[in-house]
């Protein structure tokens, strides 16, 4: 099995091991370990998981949102990127401009009545097809609040002055390269209670040393089975943009977990996950001489992504 495969196993097994029952927001209950860390040699290949298929696509597309500072689904959706969904239909669902059927707890109603799943599935098409095709209830509707891309390209000073984050760290790293002050924050008090989802991935962190750039990444929230493998290659995939933006090759990408959680109703699919063996590391190349602020989907690729099948499980919201 790859390192970055190992790694992750070892996460899942300890926190099978050792983890606390709790309660949670969305009532689906989990088992749970505070604090943990995981280390990942980018020189070693790329670590997208490959004992169960997960999509670079929508790791990308997501990541390229984020980098542009856009919070409104419609880019998303243009690629068929369907992560964001559920927390702008939910906002949508409970406006005075949704005449529908009944959505109340949409998400834990859809998993245990297939009658009701069909009429949710019906009513999220055509909130999708609203989004792409019309503008006001695209802007109205399709915006998440000031999630991860505002407060990277656009965090409001205390004199509501804009600061663009990403970019002045980009510059930084070019000019003071052993700066401790590498630093993107999306945790901002102000502006919680206008976000559709509080920033689970709160901070990084670069570093640079011989020539490498490494980024670590505090992650207070962390849906082991559905979320952490896409930001172990979301993150990897920041680092190596960076580093090629700032003429750095890359090194580690660490990874810091606050509250480290499987879902209770992930349980079997980690089970069969933990089960199967890996194959080795893909490789990420990207063909194009773009800025990082400029940078398409269609410019990156990996190369020799052989993996086991996805595994799905509901997400909880």
């Amino acid at each position: 099995m790859n390192p970055f495969d190992t790694v992750y196993h070892q996460l899942c097994e300890e926190i099978l091991e050792v983890g606390n029952k709790r309660d949670d927001r969305t009532a689906t209950g989990t088992v749970s370990k505070f604090g943990h860390q995981m280390r990942f040699d980018l020189s070693q290949g790329f670590p997208l998981l490959t004992t169960k298929k997960v999509s670079f696509k929508l790791i990308a597309t997501e990541l390229i949102w984020f980098i542009r500072g856009d919070t409104n689904l419609r880019y998303l959706l243009q690629y068929n990127n369907n992560i964001w969904n559920e927390w702008a239909f939910e906002n949508y669902v409970k406006s005075p401009d949704y005449h529908g059927p009944d959505m109340t707890n949409f998400g834990h109603r859809a998993q245990q009545d297939p009658k009701f799943n069909e009429i949710y599935k019906a009513e999220m098409e055509k909130f999708k097809t609203k989004i792409l095709e019309d503008d006001d209830f695209m802007i109205k509707h399709g915006d998440l609040g000031n999630v991860y891309g505002k407060q990277w390209r656009d965090w409001k000073g205390i004199d509501g002055t804009s600061i663009d984050q990403l970019k002045n760290v980009i510059e930084q790293l070019k000019t003071h390269p052993y700066s401790r002050r590498h630093i993107v924050s999306a945790w901002n008090p102000a502006e919680i209670d206008s976000m559709a989802l509080p920033p689970c991935h709160t901070l990084f962190q670069f570093y640079v040393e011989n020539g490498k750039l490494s980024c670590q990444l505090y992650q207070r929230s962390a849906d082991i089975f559905l979320g952490v493998p896409f930001n172990i290659a979301s993150y990897a995939l920041l680092t190596h943009l960076v580093a090629r933006e700032c003429g750095y090759e890359v090194g580690e990408f660490v990874h810091t977990l606050g509250d480290a959680h499987i879902y209770s109703n992930h349980f079997d699919a980690i089970h069969k996950q933990l089960e199967r063996d890996g194959f080795d590391a893909p490789e990420l190349v990207i063909h194009s001489d773009r800025s990082i602020f400029d940078i398409e989907y269609e410019d990156l690729e990996i190369k020799n992504y052989q993996s086991h099948p996805s595994i799905k499980a509901p997400i909880a919201v």
